[in-house]
């Protein structure tokens, strides 16, 4: 049978303008983890030419009753995942949204056939479902009289390829590896995979630092967190750092984002805690609401206030490290930029060049907003006005010159007059 698609022209530009090959190929990978899949599987042949033969996206999720068909292909921005996106946008789960994902294919394909298997009641049945690029607004569905397998899943078939197997694996691939890895981390206890042609998709080398099996035991009630973290040394897209809790079967019931998110440092972290304390907890409220009951599973909870200062004392203690490592590659960027020529001659004081070098990489420790999206003039003017004014008598007004530029949080403000002061 062929059914219309309710998609405007328009829609299908927006699809269009906001979506590429990666993002697209990674919307169906999404889409076999939103069908509750612990594997997607990405399979593809290579001919002689350098071009891709075929292409494929298969899970083990549970399939796509064709009973209810209508309700996942028609509504294109009425779905009825957008629906569920409401209720779980602070969880991982039900990531695609829009009805998007599955009209994406035409940025790397022009054919494309779902070859589903669903359970109705207690018998499995199968189905295949086809959308061409130009016809994007129909498909043509056909219930089998026969199921394909024996287990339910969805492998998604795609034709009339538009990409290379150069840009597949040299590009799209290592996208996926950001775009999933804080993922299957998350799940990793689930035994959530990705393979690429029957191999395990590894995300390790974007990993910089892992340190797993940390507990936080809150005493007076006997309380136990266990904590997982990893930095990594590439942004995760749209996800950014989150902090991620799970109950003691690693069920993920909340995210949110860490209080170092988005500090311009590129310090890309996740934090993944795990207990039985998360049972029946509260998380729409916050830890200052004062009309929840104190002895209540909720943010205002002893047991939660120990574990987020537990966690950001961890973030700070690994981002320290990690910029003070950064602060000596931003002098050498700087040196490389010409820059510190202002300091550069035979005959400047080597106190005066040591105060300002300890002086530029210390306040990057600090607040590295200061440093970020500057021009090389805005460097160079930087550079010679703290010159300037470490030379002079007023080098303890820089805590505040600083403070009036950024906002610096009472602990920063501290850190910089020590270090102006030494």
């Amino acid at each position: 049978m062929a059914e219309k698609v309710n998609i405007t022209s328009g829609g299908i530009q927006k699809v269009l303008r906001n979506y590429n090959e990666k993002q697209a190929l990674a919307e169906y990978i999404w889409n076999g983890f939103d069908a509750k899949a612990s594997l997607v599987e990405l399979n593809y042949q290579n001919n002689e030419l350098g071009f891709i033969d075929g292409l494929e996206v298969a899970d083990n999720g549970y399939g796509i009753n064709f009973d209810r068909l209508a309700m996942k292909f028609d509504p294109f921005y009425e779905s009825e995942k957008a629906l569920q996106l409401a209720v779980h946008k602070n969880r991982s789960t039900m990531h695609g949204k829009n009805g998007v994902g599955r009209l994406t294919f035409f940025r790397f394909a022009n054919d494309a056939e779902w070859r589903t298997t669903y359970l109705e009641g207690s018998q499995l049945k199968s189905g295949t479902i086809r959308i061409g690029v130009t016809a994007l607004n129909s498909y043509q569905a056909r219930q089998l009289e026969q199921p394909l397998k024996d287990s339910t899943g969805t492998r998604v078939v795609f034709s009339n390829l538009k990409i290379s197997s150069d840009q597949l694996e040299q590009e799209i691939i290592p996208f996926l590896k950001s775009e999933f890895c804080w993922f299957l981390e998350l799940n990793k206890a689930k035994g959530f995979q990705i393979l690429i042609n029957g191999t395990v998709l590894d995300y390790s080398d974007l990993i910089q630092d892992y340190e797993e099996d940390l507990i936080l035991n809150y005493q007076e009630s006997n309380t136990f967190f266990h904590l997982k973290f990893v930095q990594w040394n590439a942004s995760q897209h749209k996800e950014l750092s989150k902090a991620y809790f799970m109950n003691e079967k690693a069920e993920e019931l909340h995210k949110e984002y860490t209080t170092l998110n988005k500090k311009a440092d590129e310090y890309f972290h996740s934090v993944y805690v795990k207990s039985e304390f998360f049972n029946d907890f509260d998380f729409s409220g916050t830890e200052f609401d004062t009309q929840a009951n104190l002895y209540s599973r909720s943010k205002s909870s002893p047991e939660y206030k120990f574990l987020a200062k537990g966690v950001n004392e961890l973030l700070q203690t690994k981002r320290k490290s990690f910029l003070k490592a950064h602060s000596a590659r931003l002098l050498e960027r700087y040196e490389k930029e010409g820059v510190l020529g202002l300091i550069a001659g035979e005959h400047v004081d080597p106190k005066r060049k040591s105060d300002l070098l300890n002086t530029l990489k210390s306040l990057y420790e600090i607040q590295p907003k200061l440093f970020s999206n500057l021009s090389i003039d805005q460097k160079k003017t930087m550079i010679t006005l703290l010159d300037a004014v470490l030379r002079s008598h007023q080098r303890e007004q820089l805590a505040n010159i600083f403070g009036s530029i950024i906002e610096l949080e009472e602990e920063e403000r501290m850190e910089l007059a020590e270090v102006i002061e030494n």
